[in-house]
Protein backbone atom coordinates (compact mmCIF):
# COMPACT_ATOMS: atom_id res chain seq x y z
CA UNK A 1 0.00 0.00 0.00
CA UNK A 2 2.83 2.36 0.86
CA UNK A 3 4.61 1.86 -2.43
CA UNK A 4 1.27 2.54 -4.24
CA UNK A 5 1.28 5.63 -2.24
CA UNK A 6 4.57 7.00 -3.42
CA UNK A 7 4.15 5.66 -6.90
CA UNK A 8 0.90 8.24 -6.77
CA UNK A 9 2.98 10.90 -5.32
CA UNK A 10 5.64 10.58 -7.91
CA UNK A 11 2.49 10.45 -11.03
CA UNK A 12 0.74 13.20 -10.02
CA UNK A 13 3.26 15.70 -8.84
CA UNK A 14 5.85 17.26 -10.87
CA UNK A 15 9.07 19.48 -9.96
CA UNK A 16 8.55 22.07 -7.46
CA UNK A 17 9.78 24.39 -10.14
CA UNK A 18 6.67 23.27 -12.50
CA UNK A 19 4.44 23.66 -9.58
CA UNK A 20 5.39 26.64 -8.88
CA UNK A 21 5.12 27.92 -11.91
CA UNK A 22 1.51 26.39 -12.42
CA UNK A 23 0.46 27.72 -8.36
CA UNK A 24 1.18 31.12 -10.34
CA UNK A 25 -1.19 30.55 -12.89
CA UNK A 26 -3.49 29.69 -10.82
CA UNK A 27 -3.08 32.21 -8.57
CA UNK A 28 -3.69 34.75 -11.29
CA UNK A 29 -6.56 32.72 -12.85
CA UNK A 30 -8.45 33.25 -9.16
CA UNK A 31 -7.61 36.90 -8.68
CA UNK A 32 -8.92 38.09 -12.20
CA UNK A 33 -12.11 36.58 -12.04
CA UNK A 34 -12.56 37.24 -7.85
CA UNK A 35 -10.00 39.51 -7.24
CA UNK A 36 -11.50 43.21 -6.57
CA UNK A 37 -9.59 44.81 -9.78
CA UNK A 38 -11.84 47.28 -11.55
CA UNK A 39 -11.86 48.31 -15.03
CA UNK A 40 -12.13 46.65 -18.75
CA UNK A 41 -9.83 43.63 -19.19
CA UNK A 42 -6.72 45.02 -19.94
CA UNK A 43 -6.62 47.49 -17.32
CA UNK A 44 -7.32 44.77 -14.92
CA UNK A 45 -4.66 41.90 -16.73
CA UNK A 46 -2.06 45.21 -16.43
CA UNK A 47 -2.92 45.55 -12.41
CA UNK A 48 -2.60 41.61 -11.88
CA UNK A 49 0.94 41.84 -14.34
CA UNK A 50 1.98 44.36 -11.84
CA UNK A 51 1.44 42.97 -8.75
CA UNK A 52 3.42 40.61 -9.47
CA UNK A 53 6.16 42.00 -10.97
CA UNK A 54 6.55 44.11 -7.45
CA UNK A 55 6.40 41.29 -5.73
CA UNK A 56 8.68 39.05 -7.46
CA UNK A 57 11.35 41.49 -6.87
CA UNK A 58 10.55 42.98 -4.27
CA UNK A 59 13.77 44.17 -2.79
CA UNK A 60 12.89 43.16 1.39
CA UNK A 61 11.55 39.83 0.25
CA UNK A 62 14.66 38.88 -2.13
CA UNK A 63 16.68 39.79 1.11
CA UNK A 64 15.28 37.36 2.80
CA UNK A 65 15.51 34.30 -0.36
CA UNK A 66 19.46 35.41 -0.01
CA UNK A 67 19.19 34.69 4.08
CA UNK A 68 18.00 31.23 3.61
CA UNK A 69 20.04 30.29 0.83
CA UNK A 70 23.05 31.43 2.44
CA UNK A 71 21.96 29.36 5.38
CA UNK A 72 21.93 26.30 3.72
CA UNK A 73 24.56 26.85 2.09
CA UNK A 74 27.04 27.95 5.01
CA UNK A 75 25.48 24.65 6.93
CA UNK A 76 25.92 22.67 4.28
CA UNK A 77 29.44 23.78 4.19
CA UNK A 78 29.78 22.93 7.93
CA UNK A 79 28.69 19.30 7.88
CA UNK A 80 31.90 19.14 5.28
CA UNK A 81 34.43 20.41 7.53
CA UNK A 82 36.63 17.65 8.32
CA UNK A 83 35.95 17.96 12.01
CA UNK A 84 32.81 17.53 11.70
CA UNK A 85 33.52 14.81 8.99
CA UNK A 86 35.74 12.89 11.45
CA UNK A 87 33.33 13.38 14.52
CA UNK A 88 30.56 11.60 12.37
CA UNK A 89 32.99 9.05 11.52
CA UNK A 90 33.18 7.88 14.94
CA UNK A 91 29.97 7.91 16.07
CA UNK A 92 29.53 5.94 13.28
CA UNK A 93 31.68 3.22 13.94
CA UNK A 94 30.21 3.05 17.39
CA UNK A 95 26.37 2.69 16.72
CA UNK A 96 26.92 0.15 13.55
CA UNK A 97 26.12 -2.59 15.54
CA UNK A 98 22.78 -3.54 14.75
CA UNK A 99 19.76 -1.41 12.68
CA UNK A 100 17.78 -0.39 15.57
CA UNK A 101 21.52 0.73 17.13
CA UNK A 102 21.78 2.72 14.29
CA UNK A 103 18.84 3.79 13.26
CA UNK A 104 17.91 5.24 16.75
CA UNK A 105 21.76 7.05 16.56
CA UNK A 106 21.43 7.96 13.20
CA UNK A 107 18.09 9.82 14.20
CA UNK A 108 18.98 11.11 17.74
CA UNK A 109 22.44 13.00 15.89
CA UNK A 110 20.22 14.17 13.05
CA UNK A 111 17.34 15.62 14.44
CA UNK A 112 19.66 17.60 17.23
CA UNK A 113 21.73 19.37 14.59
CA UNK A 114 18.53 19.94 12.54
CA UNK A 115 16.94 21.98 15.37
CA UNK A 116 20.27 23.54 15.31
CA UNK A 117 20.25 24.17 11.56
CA UNK A 118 18.30 22.33 8.85
CA UNK A 119 20.74 22.25 6.13
CA UNK A 120 23.43 21.04 8.47
CA UNK A 121 21.44 18.72 10.01
CA UNK A 122 20.01 17.80 6.69
CA UNK A 123 23.68 16.84 5.02
CA UNK A 124 24.69 15.72 8.37
CA UNK A 125 22.30 13.24 9.08
CA UNK A 126 22.81 11.80 4.87
CA UNK A 127 26.99 11.92 5.88
CA UNK A 128 26.19 9.66 8.72
CA UNK A 129 23.60 7.43 7.38
CA UNK A 130 26.37 6.28 4.64
CA UNK A 131 28.63 6.11 7.28
CA UNK A 132 27.20 3.75 9.47
CA UNK A 133 26.15 1.84 6.42
CA UNK A 134 29.98 1.92 4.92
CA UNK A 135 30.72 0.60 8.50
CA UNK A 136 28.20 -2.16 9.08
CA UNK A 137 29.43 -3.63 5.45
CA UNK A 138 33.37 -3.34 6.68
CA UNK A 139 32.11 -5.28 9.74
CA UNK A 140 29.82 -7.40 7.74
CA UNK A 141 26.79 -6.72 9.63
CA UNK A 142 23.13 -6.70 7.69
CA UNK A 143 21.30 -3.65 8.21
CA UNK A 144 18.22 -1.79 6.63
CA UNK A 145 19.72 0.39 4.97
CA UNK A 146 17.03 2.29 3.43
CA UNK A 147 15.70 2.70 7.17
CA UNK A 148 18.74 4.58 7.96
CA UNK A 149 18.40 6.87 5.21
CA UNK A 150 15.11 7.62 6.46
CA UNK A 151 16.40 8.21 9.93
CA UNK A 152 19.02 10.91 8.30
CA UNK A 153 16.03 12.75 6.83
CA UNK A 154 14.48 13.61 10.30
CA UNK A 155 16.36 16.83 11.11
CA UNK A 156 13.68 18.26 8.38
CA UNK A 157 10.73 16.57 11.00
CA UNK A 158 12.26 19.13 13.43
CA UNK A 159 13.68 22.26 11.99
CA UNK A 160 10.89 24.62 11.63
CA UNK A 161 10.27 24.62 15.60
CA UNK A 162 14.26 25.06 16.12
CA UNK A 163 16.57 28.01 15.38
CA UNK A 164 16.62 27.73 12.26
CA UNK A 165 12.98 28.06 11.50
CA UNK A 166 12.12 30.27 8.61
CA UNK A 167 8.96 31.83 10.10
CA UNK A 168 10.34 31.91 13.63
CA UNK A 169 13.73 33.87 13.03
CA UNK A 170 12.06 36.43 10.60
CA UNK A 171 9.53 36.92 13.12
CA UNK A 172 12.62 38.01 15.43
CA UNK A 173 13.72 40.60 12.85
CA UNK A 174 12.44 44.36 13.63
CA UNK A 175 9.48 45.38 11.68
CA UNK A 176 9.00 42.19 9.15
CA UNK A 177 5.50 41.19 10.51
CA UNK A 178 3.89 44.45 10.04
CA UNK A 179 5.71 44.42 6.66
CA UNK A 180 4.25 40.91 5.65
CA UNK A 181 0.77 41.50 7.27
CA UNK A 182 -0.60 43.45 4.08
CA UNK A 183 -2.94 45.01 6.88
CA UNK A 184 -3.67 48.99 7.53
CA UNK A 185 -5.22 51.12 9.64
CA UNK A 186 -5.67 50.72 13.25
CA UNK A 187 -5.20 46.67 12.63
CA UNK A 188 -1.69 46.97 11.37
CA UNK A 189 -0.79 48.71 14.54
CA UNK A 190 -1.79 45.28 16.40
CA UNK A 191 0.62 43.68 14.96
CA UNK A 192 3.96 43.27 17.31
CA UNK A 193 6.82 44.63 15.51
CA UNK A 194 8.96 41.49 16.40
CA UNK A 195 8.72 38.48 18.34
CA UNK A 196 12.00 37.11 20.00
CA UNK A 197 12.88 32.96 20.14
CA UNK A 198 12.37 33.77 23.54
CA UNK A 199 8.88 33.56 22.82
CA UNK A 200 9.01 30.70 20.05
CA UNK A 201 11.64 28.18 19.53
CA UNK A 202 12.36 28.48 23.23
CA UNK A 203 9.79 28.71 24.71
CA UNK A 204 8.17 26.33 27.03
CA UNK A 205 5.18 24.82 24.73
CA UNK A 206 7.46 24.20 22.22
CA UNK A 207 10.57 22.93 24.35
CA UNK A 208 8.05 20.08 25.39
CA UNK A 209 6.90 19.85 21.99
CA UNK A 210 9.84 19.86 20.38
CA UNK A 211 11.16 16.67 23.56
CA UNK A 212 8.20 15.04 22.68
CA UNK A 213 8.31 14.63 19.29
CA UNK A 214 12.57 13.70 19.42
CA UNK A 215 11.04 11.02 21.73
CA UNK A 216 7.87 9.65 19.79
CA UNK A 217 10.27 9.62 16.41
CA UNK A 218 13.30 7.45 18.22
CA UNK A 219 10.54 5.01 19.55
CA UNK A 220 9.05 5.04 15.43
CA UNK A 221 12.44 4.01 14.69
CA UNK A 222 12.88 1.59 17.02
CA UNK A 223 9.68 -0.51 15.64
CA UNK A 224 10.84 0.17 12.47
CA UNK A 225 14.35 -1.85 13.00
CA UNK A 226 12.30 -4.27 14.52
CA UNK A 227 9.92 -4.64 12.09
CA UNK A 228 12.28 -4.91 9.09
CA UNK A 229 16.06 -5.36 10.41
CA UNK A 230 17.44 -6.28 6.88
CA UNK A 231 16.36 -4.55 4.05
CA UNK A 232 18.07 -3.14 0.82
CA UNK A 233 21.74 -3.05 -0.06
CA UNK A 234 24.34 -1.78 2.59
CA UNK A 235 26.13 0.74 1.04
CA UNK A 236 29.50 0.16 0.03
CA UNK A 237 32.20 2.43 0.62
CA UNK A 238 34.13 3.18 -3.31
CA UNK A 239 37.87 4.04 -4.03
CA UNK A 240 38.34 7.07 -4.03
CA UNK A 241 41.35 9.02 -6.37
CA UNK A 242 43.53 11.42 -4.36
CA UNK A 243 42.93 14.89 -4.75
CA UNK A 244 45.82 16.74 -6.84
CA UNK A 245 47.49 19.61 -4.89
CA UNK A 246 49.38 21.78 -6.66
CA UNK A 247 52.41 23.34 -5.04
CA UNK A 248 51.26 27.22 -3.79
CA UNK A 249 53.28 29.76 -4.95
CA UNK A 250 53.28 33.92 -3.39
CA UNK A 251 50.28 34.95 -2.26
CA UNK A 252 48.57 31.56 -3.01
CA UNK A 253 50.14 30.17 0.15
CA UNK A 254 47.20 32.45 2.30
CA UNK A 255 44.74 30.49 0.93
CA UNK A 256 46.61 27.33 2.42
CA UNK A 257 47.38 28.78 5.26
CA UNK A 258 45.76 26.69 8.75
CA UNK A 259 45.34 30.09 10.97
CA UNK A 260 44.54 32.83 8.29
CA UNK A 261 40.54 31.91 8.07
CA UNK A 262 40.15 30.72 11.86
CA UNK A 263 42.00 34.25 12.50
CA UNK A 264 38.85 35.44 10.69
CA UNK A 265 36.04 33.32 11.99
CA UNK A 266 37.01 34.32 15.82
CA UNK A 267 36.95 38.13 14.85
CA UNK A 268 33.73 37.71 13.48
CA UNK A 269 32.83 35.57 16.64
CA UNK A 270 33.55 38.52 18.86
CA UNK A 271 31.68 41.23 16.44
CA UNK A 272 28.55 39.03 17.23
CA UNK A 273 29.34 38.81 20.78
CA UNK A 274 29.41 43.29 20.72
CA UNK A 275 26.21 43.07 18.82
CA UNK A 276 23.85 41.45 21.56
CA UNK A 277 22.03 44.07 23.12
CA UNK A 278 22.26 43.55 27.06
CA UNK A 279 18.75 44.90 27.00
CA UNK A 280 16.96 42.29 25.49
CA UNK A 281 19.23 39.50 26.01
CA UNK A 282 16.75 37.06 27.38
CA UNK A 283 14.08 37.99 24.58
CA UNK A 284 16.53 36.85 21.82
CA UNK A 285 15.43 39.41 19.36
CA UNK A 286 18.59 39.44 18.81
CA UNK A 287 18.84 35.83 16.90
CA UNK A 288 17.47 37.01 13.17
CA UNK A 289 18.72 35.12 10.25
CA UNK A 290 21.58 37.93 9.51
CA UNK A 291 23.42 36.67 13.32
CA UNK A 292 22.42 32.85 12.61
CA UNK A 293 24.46 32.88 9.03
CA UNK A 294 27.24 35.63 10.79
CA UNK A 295 27.54 32.97 13.43
CA UNK A 296 27.07 30.01 10.81
CA UNK A 297 30.01 31.41 8.53
CA UNK A 298 32.42 31.99 11.85
CA UNK A 299 32.20 28.15 12.32
CA UNK A 300 32.85 27.34 8.57
CA UNK A 301 36.52 29.63 8.64
CA UNK A 302 37.33 28.06 12.17
CA UNK A 303 36.62 24.49 11.17
CA UNK A 304 37.73 24.03 7.59
CA UNK A 305 42.05 23.78 7.73
CA UNK A 306 42.08 26.24 4.73
CA UNK A 307 40.42 29.10 2.97
CA UNK A 308 40.97 26.81 -0.36
CA UNK A 309 38.66 24.33 1.13
CA UNK A 310 36.17 26.43 2.40
CA UNK A 311 35.80 27.50 -1.41
CA UNK A 312 35.89 23.53 -2.86
CA UNK A 313 32.92 22.87 0.31
CA UNK A 314 31.47 25.82 -0.56
CA UNK A 315 31.42 25.30 -4.47
CA UNK A 316 30.01 21.54 -3.43
CA UNK A 317 26.86 23.16 -0.93
CA UNK A 318 26.03 25.70 -3.62
CA UNK A 319 24.31 23.62 -6.10
CA UNK A 320 21.90 22.63 -3.24
CA UNK A 321 20.41 25.86 -3.01
CA UNK A 322 19.29 26.38 -6.72
CA UNK A 323 15.78 25.67 -5.37
CA UNK A 324 15.70 28.55 -3.13
CA UNK A 325 17.08 30.89 -5.82
CA UNK A 326 14.66 30.10 -8.68
CA UNK A 327 11.37 29.61 -6.20
CA UNK A 328 11.45 32.33 -4.04
CA UNK A 329 10.63 34.96 -6.52
CA UNK A 330 8.18 33.09 -7.70
CA UNK A 331 6.29 32.40 -4.54
CA UNK A 332 7.04 36.19 -3.50
CA UNK A 333 5.23 36.63 -7.35
CA UNK A 334 2.19 35.04 -6.29
CA UNK A 335 2.00 37.12 -2.66
CA UNK A 336 2.24 40.15 -4.62
CA UNK A 337 -0.80 39.14 -6.85
CA UNK A 338 -2.86 38.04 -3.27
CA UNK A 339 -2.53 40.94 -1.81
CA UNK A 340 -2.74 43.38 -5.16
CA UNK A 341 -6.17 41.87 -5.90
CA UNK A 342 -7.92 41.28 -2.03
CA UNK A 343 -7.49 37.45 -2.22
CA UNK A 344 -5.33 37.45 0.72
CA UNK A 345 -7.89 38.91 2.58
CA UNK A 346 -10.81 36.90 1.05
CA UNK A 347 -8.95 33.82 2.24
CA UNK A 348 -8.08 35.16 5.91
CA UNK A 349 -11.42 35.88 6.23
CA UNK A 350 -12.97 32.47 4.97
CA UNK A 351 -10.37 30.95 7.37
CA UNK A 352 -11.34 33.07 10.30
CA UNK A 353 -15.40 32.27 9.52
CA UNK A 354 -15.11 28.48 9.60
CA UNK A 355 -12.98 28.11 12.63
CA UNK A 356 -13.11 29.50 15.99
CA UNK A 357 -10.08 30.27 18.53
CA UNK A 358 -10.09 26.65 19.57
CA UNK A 359 -10.07 25.38 16.13
CA UNK A 360 -8.08 28.50 14.59
CA UNK A 361 -4.58 26.89 15.44
CA UNK A 362 -5.25 23.11 13.99
CA UNK A 363 -6.55 24.49 10.32
CA UNK A 364 -3.23 26.63 10.68
CA UNK A 365 -1.39 23.18 11.21
CA UNK A 366 -3.67 21.32 8.92
CA UNK A 367 -3.30 23.42 6.01
CA UNK A 368 0.09 24.26 6.79
CA UNK A 369 0.74 20.97 6.09
CA UNK A 370 -1.11 20.43 2.60
CA UNK A 371 0.68 23.65 1.36
CA UNK A 372 3.79 21.87 1.85
CA UNK A 373 3.29 19.57 -0.65
CA UNK A 374 3.13 21.66 -3.24
CA UNK A 375 5.52 24.91 -1.76
CA UNK A 376 8.03 22.64 0.08
CA UNK A 377 10.09 25.88 1.08
CA UNK A 378 9.07 26.95 4.26
CA UNK A 379 10.39 30.51 3.59
CA UNK A 380 8.71 30.45 0.37
CA UNK A 381 5.37 29.01 2.06
CA UNK A 382 5.93 31.83 5.02
CA UNK A 383 6.11 34.43 2.49
CA UNK A 384 2.12 33.29 0.85
CA UNK A 385 0.66 31.50 4.00
CA UNK A 386 2.01 33.91 7.10
CA UNK A 387 -0.02 36.72 6.27
CA UNK A 388 -2.99 35.00 6.75
CA UNK A 389 -1.86 33.24 9.58
CA UNK A 390 -1.42 36.95 11.29
CA UNK A 391 -4.55 38.06 9.86
CA UNK A 392 -6.42 34.76 11.59
CA UNK A 393 -4.66 35.44 15.06
CA UNK A 394 -5.57 38.97 15.72
CA UNK A 395 -9.46 38.26 14.46
CA UNK A 396 -9.54 35.37 17.25
CA UNK A 397 -7.79 37.30 19.78
CA UNK A 398 -4.89 34.22 19.65
CA UNK A 399 -1.22 34.56 20.63
CA UNK A 400 0.51 35.02 17.68
CA UNK A 401 3.45 32.74 18.73
CA UNK A 402 1.07 30.28 19.09
CA UNK A 403 -0.16 30.04 15.64
CA UNK A 404 3.00 30.73 13.86
CA UNK A 405 4.18 27.85 16.32
CA UNK A 406 1.16 25.90 14.45
CA UNK A 407 2.07 27.11 11.12
CA UNK A 408 6.09 25.89 11.49
CA UNK A 409 4.57 22.02 12.84
CA UNK A 410 2.36 21.89 9.92
CA UNK A 411 5.32 22.92 7.15
CA UNK A 412 7.76 20.84 9.16
CA UNK A 413 5.72 17.43 9.10
CA UNK A 414 4.93 17.05 5.38
CA UNK A 415 8.42 17.27 4.41
CA UNK A 416 8.30 13.27 5.30
CA UNK A 417 5.88 13.14 2.20
CA UNK A 418 7.90 15.59 0.31
CA UNK A 419 10.69 14.63 -1.78
CA UNK A 420 12.22 17.84 -2.92
CA UNK A 421 14.29 18.19 0.26
CA UNK A 422 15.56 14.79 0.06
CA UNK A 423 17.55 15.00 -2.90
CA UNK A 424 20.66 15.83 -1.42
CA UNK A 425 20.50 12.60 0.98
CA UNK A 426 19.08 10.24 -1.73
CA UNK A 427 22.12 11.48 -3.58
CA UNK A 428 25.43 10.99 -0.35
CA UNK A 429 23.17 7.52 0.15
CA UNK A 430 22.47 6.30 -3.39
CA UNK A 431 18.89 5.39 -2.03
CA UNK A 432 15.72 5.89 -3.93
CA UNK A 433 13.02 7.89 -2.75
CA UNK A 434 10.71 4.90 -3.05
CA UNK A 435 13.00 2.97 -0.72
CA UNK A 436 12.87 4.84 1.99
CA UNK A 437 9.09 6.15 1.59
CA UNK A 438 7.92 3.60 3.75
CA UNK A 439 10.10 4.60 6.47
CA UNK A 440 9.17 8.66 5.84
CA UNK A 441 5.71 7.72 5.73
CA UNK A 442 5.48 6.19 9.16
CA UNK A 443 7.68 9.23 10.49
CA UNK A 444 5.12 10.96 9.49
CA UNK A 445 2.01 9.49 10.54
CA UNK A 446 3.62 10.39 14.21
CA UNK A 447 4.59 13.69 13.40
CA UNK A 448 0.45 14.54 12.83
CA UNK A 449 0.08 12.70 15.87
CA UNK A 450 2.20 14.59 17.92
CA UNK A 451 1.83 18.27 16.31
CA UNK A 452 -1.87 17.69 16.07
CA UNK A 453 -2.62 17.30 19.67
CA UNK A 454 -0.18 19.90 20.80
CA UNK A 455 -1.71 22.19 18.55
CA UNK A 456 -5.23 21.07 19.68
CA UNK A 457 -4.56 21.06 23.54
CA UNK A 458 -1.31 23.13 24.62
Amino acid sequence: MVDRFADLFRRLLPSPFSIALLLTILTAALSLFLGDYSGNGAERFSKLAADWYDGIFKSSLLVFAFQMMLMLVLGHMLALAPFVNRALRKVSSKIATNTTAAAMGVGAVTMSIGFFNWGFGLIAGAILARMVGEAAAEKSIDMNYPLLGAAGYTGLLVWHGGVSGSSLIKAAESGHLRELSALNGESYQLVPNSLGLAETVFSTSNLIVSGVIFISVLLTLFIAARWRPKEGSVFRKTAIEPEQVKDAVGAERLDDSSLFGRVIGVLILLVLVAQIPISSFSSMTWVTPNFINAFLLALVLILHPSIRKVIANGEEAVGGASGILLQFPLYFGIMGIMTGSGLLLLFSNQLVSVSTPETFPFLTFLSAAIVNVFIPSGGGQWAVQGPVVIQGALDHGLPLSKCILAFAYGDEVSNMLQPFWALPLLGITRLSAKAIFPYTMLLFVTGMVVYGLSVLYF
